[in-house]
């Protein structure tokens, strides 16, 4: 005797309802800018889904809305935590952020923000380790195992072995950029933003977070990326959304393209 199955209904990881941000000008007397106006958009794991527009049009800003590092004038976005629990950020708690970040939410930005003379071996590695308890011993074989995974990350990268002691902020802008992305993609979370994360990068040191971004997609991760490298967006989106269907005015209909179709 056979029994049928009953679909499972997948919740997106991440799920933006309504969402407008509008900027008071104080030292304009008050004046508002309105960046986004009613903003809907899901997405599921295994996707990766491109942010399209002008600059000016608001890409940056849903990224650092869903980060939270901005709070939104209206709407609610929920994302779904490593645990498995649905989180509305337009009302979570301080606390509830900071877990947010640490297992659920990794983001990728265009600017690397470390802790002065801390090592870039230590830098990467320490995602790793912002949770761990127990002993001295259990403690040290905790960070040299993070270590070791982050000496991974900083060979895939490409960053000179003679480096690795050194703090971040005495290289160049494309080493620093490759810190950041193995910083913000060595622990695997559900959710990673990606704000021009190639923007500083050779062909080759390109081609290997284009690898990555395939990897955290099979890995069941959900994805949201702003990339004005047209090659770049072309080698990963799975979908693209145009920012303009989420302002009142948009010069162009209220559509998601399909990946293959002209924007």
């Amino acid at each position: 005797m056979t029994h049928e199955k009953k679909p499972l209904v997948s919740t997106p990881i991440l799920s933006v309802r309504g969402v407008a941000k509008r900027f008071v000008m104080h030292h304009q007397h008050g004046a508002e800018l309105p960046v986004l106006d009613h903003a809907d958009l899901d997405v599921d794991g295994g996707e990766c889904v491109v942010l399209e527009g002008p600059s000016g049009m608001g890409k940056s800003t849903l990224l650092k809305l869903v980060y939270a590092n901005y709070s939104p004038t209206a709407g609610d976005i929920w994302v779904r935590s490593a645990s498995g629990d649905s989180v509305n950020l337009s009302s979570a708690s301080a606390r509830e952020l900071v877990d947010l970040r640490r297992h659920t939410i990794g983001y990728v930005s265009q600017f690397l923000r470390v802790i002065p003379r801390v090592s870039a071996l230590d830098v990467v590695a320490e995602p790793l380790t912002e949770d761990s308890t127990g002993d001295a011993q259990a403690l040290a074989l905790a960070r040299e195992a993070a270590r070791e995974q982050a000496r991974h990350w900083l060979s895939r990268l490409r960053i000179p072995e003679r480096l690795w002691g050194l703090p971040p902020a005495t290289f160049s802008g494309g080493e620093q950029q490759r810190i950041n992305i193995a910083r913000s993609m060595i622990k695997p979370r559900p959710l990673l933003l990606l704000d021009e994360p190639t923007a500083s990068l050779d062909k080759a040191n390109t081609q290997t977070v284009i690898e990555l971004i395939h990897e955290a997609r099979e890995r069941g991760a959900a994805l949201l990326g702003i990339f004005h490298d047209a090659g770049v967006a072309e080698a990963v989106a799975t979908r693209r959304v145009p920012v303009a269907s989420f302002r009142k005015r948009a010069p162009t209909p209220s559509i998601q393209h399909p990946v293959g179709e002209p924007a």
